[in-house]
């Protein structure tokens, strides 16, 4: 079989988290201006695809998830020509850039719902979702949020009930409305126009709510003390997410995006119903990738991690992202055990995502082999997580990116906007480039080895079972493994070293704990 090569099929991609990556003007923000600097460290490193989170106009209540202009930018970050030079210098070396798109929701603050809350005649009213109290007064089904909490807030003016299944600040629009489905092509268009390349698209699997807005079944117990995710894991799912015309407007959306050859990548949030998701990217005519989230929610365990992978390739027949760092979850090296533990595993586990079928991405910071920073309770800032704990926020894993050890830390010459909380010298991309043995240059060699293994692209995957402790399989000849136990193992393999992660010699079969290698299998091996 023959596939259509396109320029996000072996691509290795990188999440830019916009107030923390450089601020260029010193107001302790990161910004346009200092993304554009420091580009060429992206392109030093290996990258492909640069995704940069939202920057548009916003109150800023959910940090620029919370949209009050789809066309514009927000002053903190710079305007459209900061952008186009942005864009611009990102194609000057060799990589592409695709932006954030918001179209669950927008802010109230946005024109659209200030229009709408001015009264139920509007004529824009209907961009929103609306809906009269429950017979009790109260909201009109059991929805729950993402965040936590009811998904409805009562317009005293009206009477009347609007959907938001984030902060009472993002009301949902309605995807039933042509206006809203017409508008948003437009927005499309409009930066595609500009020069970028494609859109990572937020909570892609939501844009269509149920026409009747009928409760969720409930399976377990929820009242608002509950963590977020135990509140929303006290439902079935099945009408406030992945409704089945949700992959109408992508394939419109798809039609567009071919004009221009663009990327569009879903924020694919759910990890239960694949078949629901599976519609969304595998038909080719919709999204061309739907991020995969369970490697931010496993344990460092075999068992863990081949279940990690095995579950969506099972069950998503193509284009699937794969990241085990986002700006919404606490880092991997924390997650795997704190310091050089952690690190060696954090890699460890990147070079098996480097093999998996589809698209991976680096968060910033993780080539670093970063950390989530430790912060004071009066450091928080995040809206959701419990007030006075930083940490159950996501704000630790928000933190600026320390470029050089000096004031600063070359991020900014102000006050950052969060703390570095903890950061030191080590953690620098300057010191790290200076030594040939830091997680840096692991990281850079891991993709740039990884780029030259293009057969990898459209092959097949295949488990490879040497060892229980071991996760391991093959794509063509090719094979990933990492040791997911604190003993060193034997491979028992016909296989020559391509790269590893420690520092054991590149003649070596033998693994060391939590090591991952690449290696190229002999033709006469039978794995």
């Amino acid at each position: 079989m023959t596939h259509m090569s396109r320029w996000w099929d072996h691509a290795v991609g990188y999440e830019i988290y916009i107030r923390s990556f450089c601020d260029g003007d010193g107001d302790g923000v990161g910004d346009f201006r200092g993304l554009t600097s420091r580009l060429d460290h992206l392109a030093w490193l290996g990258i492909d695809v640069v995704w940069i989170t939202p920057f548009y106009p916003s109150p800023m209540d959910d940090w620029g998830y919370d949209v009050a202009d789809y066309t514009a930018v927000h002053p903190l970050f710079g305007d459209l020509d900061a952008v186009d030079s942005c864009v611009a210098r990102a194609h000057e070396l060799g990589m592409k850039v695709i932006i954030d798109l918001v179209p669950n929701h927008t802010s109230e603050q946005h024109e659209w719902f200030v229009r709408a809350k001015s009264g139920p005649d509007d004529p824009f009213r209907d961009h929103y979702i609306w809906a009269a109290p429950a017979p009790d007064g109260g909201p009109p089904n059991n929805w729950v949020g993402y965040f936590g909490g009811t998904t409805w807030t009562l317009d005293e003016a009206s009477g009347q009930y609007y959907l938001h299944l984030f902060l009472p600040s993002q009301p949902d629009l309605n995807w039933r409305n042509p206006a809203v489905v017409d508008a948003f092509d437009d927005v499309l268009r409009f930066w595609l126009d500009r020069g970028v390349d494609g859109f990572r698209i937020d909570v892609a699997q939501a844009l269509v709510k149920d026409e009747q807005l009928r409760s969720n079944p409930q399976i377990g117990p929820c009242d608002d003390s509950m963590f977020r995710w135990d509140q929303w894991n006290a439902f079935e799912h099945e009408h406030d997410i992945l409704q089945p015309e949700t992959v109408e407007i992508y394939r419109r959306w798809n039609r567009i995006a071919a004009e221009y050859d663009a990327l569009l990548l879903g924020e694919t949030y759910d990890l239960h119903r694949l078949d629901k998701l599976d519609r969304l990217v595998s038909g080719g005519d919709a999204l061309h990738v739907g991020f995969w989230f369970g490697a931010m929610h496993m344990d460092w365990s075999a068992t863990s991690i081949k279940s990690t992978f095995e579950t969506p390739i099972r069950s998503i027949s193509a284009g699937l992202g794969w990241a085990q760092n986002s700006h919404d979850e606490h880092r991997s090296v924390t997650r795997f055990g704190r310091g050089d533990l952690g690190r060696r595993r954090a890699l460890a586990f990147c070079v098996l995502l480097m093999g998996l079928p589809g698209m991976p991405f680096l968060y910033q910071g993780e080539e670093l082999g970063l950390e989530s920073s430790e912060l004071r309770p009066e450091d928080k800032l995040d809206p959701i997580g419990e007030d006075g704990d930083a940490a159950s926020g996501r704000d630790a894993t928000r933190t600026p990116i320390p470029w050089e050890p000096i004031d600063g830390f070359g991020f900014t010459t102000g006050t950052p906007w969060l703390p570095f909380g903890g950061r030191s010298a080590a953690d620098t991309v300057e010191v790290q480039r200076e030594d040939p043995t830091s997680w840096l240059h692991r990281h850079r060699r891991l993709i740039a080895v990884r780029a030259e293994l293009e057969e990898i692209a459209h092959a097949p995957f295949e488990w490879v079972e040497p060892d229980r402790s071991v996760v391991a399989f093959r794509r063509h000849d090719v094979l990933f493994a990492a040791n997911i136990s604190d003993q060193p193992i034997d491979l028992d393999l016909d296989c020559t070293v391509l790269y590893r992660s420690g520092d054991a010699p590149m003649d070596s079969l033998t693994l060391d704990p939590d090591e991952g290698i690449i290696g190229r299998l002999a033709p006469s091996t039978d794995a």
